[in-house]
């Protein structure tokens, strides 16, 4: 029997700030293929069952919220407040105006506590591809590029030359096929080199 990849729906009119989300959700969520609607109405005209979850715009909600309160397990409204006076109280509501790091941290938060023994958890991360793909300078500079040290103070905290931290720092994101800092935490949280509550 063949297993069918997970998919997430990012409803939302603002084409920029929805393909933005898409990729930070693909960047951890590697298992899941994640597809963009822009009005409500293409996600109905896309089979809106296929979908475990639904990341959608406060009016999107509003405009339709018997479809969304009929799957509001499966619902995380995309906010722009941090007031939870200001959400939906009967939605998981995720802040999306907020520094990339804090949303970045959100996210991780949600994928790996978000749905806990509901129908429709978040599929679990892929296993590691191999045990080693860090050196163990790599791991150490890696988890100090993600807790916000810069290349200066990371060469002086480990006591090696400035154009060695670049060095690792470039290797690390090509062994681990990365072109973000915010993909580079997503990967540390994810696979237990940086503890969430410590960034």
């Amino acid at each position: 029997m063949e297993m069918k990849t997970p998919k997430i729906a990012i409803i939302d009119s603002n084409t920029l700030a929805a393909l933005g989300l898409r990729q930070l959700l693909q960047s951890f969520m590697t298992t899941l293929q994640v597809e963009v609607f822009g009005s409500f109405s293409e996600l109905l005209a896309n089979q809106p069952n296929q979908f475990v979850h639904f990341f959608t715009s406060m009016n999107m909600v509003l405009e339709n919220r018997a479809f969304f309160l009929e799957n509001r397990c499966k619902t995380i409204v995309l906010t722009t407040s941090v007031d939870s006076d200001k959400q939906l109280t009967d939605f998981h509501c995720l802040c999306v105006n907020v520094p990339e790091k804090v949303l970045v941290r959100s996210l991780i938060m949600l994928e790996q506590h978000g749905h806990r023994g509901d129908a429709h958890p978040h599929p679990s991360m892929p296993p590691k591809q191999e045990q080693r793909l860090l050196s163990d300078r790599e791991a150490e500079v890696m988890v100090l590029i993600v807790k916000g040290f810069i290349n200066k103070e990371i060469a002086d905290q480990l006591h090696i030359g400035l154009s060695t931290v670049i060095t690792h720092r470039k290797n690390i994101m090509e062994k681990l096929g990365l072109k973000s800092v915010s993909a580079l935490t997503i990967y540390a949280v994810t696979h237990g080199y940086v503890d969430i509550n410590k960034i």
